[in-house]
């Protein structure tokens, strides 16, 4: 790991090497070639996919081709799978590998939406290490016997079940066991879903044990309660997490990368003007329309914009039409004083 005194610096996970270490998470529903290219763009140095499901993906499902697409401004990116079934995973991961360029997979072990948990999948793998070592072993030994063994696999977890159920120590400690070669840690539980506060003092403590465990040799990463350039400082600086992950503080807020990066290297933070903000908005839905056609991408769109527009004087109103746009044509006419 290529880490020094900046807080804004290279990393390496396994074989893979990256110049910097603010990415994008996996974001279900968001994390598309569209919006990877726009926080690409803004100087993201890695990101992931949205979640994979390695059922769909071993019935070759088209959404599945769709949602792993690389896009063309990005460097490196990562595939995620989700699952709970060790054959099924090794089968989904060797379609990653034969299908696409990904630099990366990674293994959800933290949506704590229920209809992936039931599945065994998700969080679900949190509160069974034994079988989140077997699921993150199948998948090593799948990359392994591949054309491309180098690939490594990455483990994103959450903090464990519940409040009674901290099981983030045993989950990684099973991940690094089966030769994932980075964890990233969610500090809330199952439970919380995406409401409360992360506990960052979990990710700390993780990025001592990991760090302590392999001599710095596998990188631990952060995510939660990333909004500005000034939580990503904290987080480095208290945490001693190797890179962060912007999840919802990147919707409708790429330009969150390019003010995280100026904030390390300078202290300094960036105003953008909106009008920017909304020609990275029509970028996006340009590219949305590529992979999926203009009804289905300005459907999208819908509360991409509104994310794009929040904070802006008169946004209630612009919300109200935003939601009601169905064309190309209705955005620019929405937009035109921007434009």
């Amino acid at each position: 790991m290529e880490k020094n005194d900046l807080l804004y610096h290279s990393v390496k996970i396994g074989s893979l090497s990256l110049d910097g270490n603010l990415f994008l998470a996996p974001v279900a529903g968001y994390s598309d070639r569209a919006f990877r290219s726009i926080c690409a763009d803004c100087g993201a140095d890695f990101s992931y996919t949205e979640m994979v499901s390695a059922e769909a993906l071993s019935r070759n499902n088209l959404k599945t081709e769709i949602l792993m697409r690389r896009a063309p401004n990005e460097k490196k990116y990562a595939v995620q799978i989700f699952g709970g079934k060790e054959d099924v995973m090794a089968r989904a991961a060797k379609i990653v590998i034969e299908t696409t360029d990904a630099d990366c997979i990674d293994i959800n072990c933290g949506c704590p939406v229920p209809k992936i948990v039931k599945t065994g999948s998700g969080s679900a793998l949190t509160r069974d290490v034994d079988r989140l070592f077997s699921v993150v072993r199948a998948v090593v030994e799948s990359v392994k016997s591949s054309p491309r063994p180098f690939v490594p696999v990455t483990v994103k977890i959450r903090s464990g079940w519940d409040f009674e159920h901290l099981s983030w120590r045993e989950a990684a400690e099973a991940a690094i066991s089966a030769g994932a070669a980075a964890i990233t840690l969610h500090a809330r539980t199952r439970s919380q879903g995406y409401e409360g506060k992360a506990d960052w003092n979990l990710l700390s403590s993780l990025a001592n044990l990991v760090h302590e465990k392999t001599d710095g040799k596998i990188p631990v990463f952060g995510s939660g309660d990333l909004f500005s350039p000034q939580d990503a400082k904290r987080m480095l600086e208290s945490t001693n997490c190797d890179g962060v992950m912007f999840a919802r503080g990147a919707m409708g807020n790429p330009f969150i990368f390019t003010r995280t990066k100026r904030f390390l290297q300078t202290g300094e933070d960036l105003e953008i003007p909106f009008s920017e903000k909304i020609r990275a908005g029509f970028r996006e839905l340009s590219l949305l329309v590529e992979d999926v056609g203009e009804k289905g991408a300005c459907l999208e769109a819908r509360k991409r914009f509104c994310a794009y527009a929040k904070g802006i004087n008169g946004s209630a109103v612009l919300r109200q039409k935003i939601v009601q746009a169905s064309s190309v044509s209705d955005y620019k006419e929405i937009f035109s004083e921007w434009l």
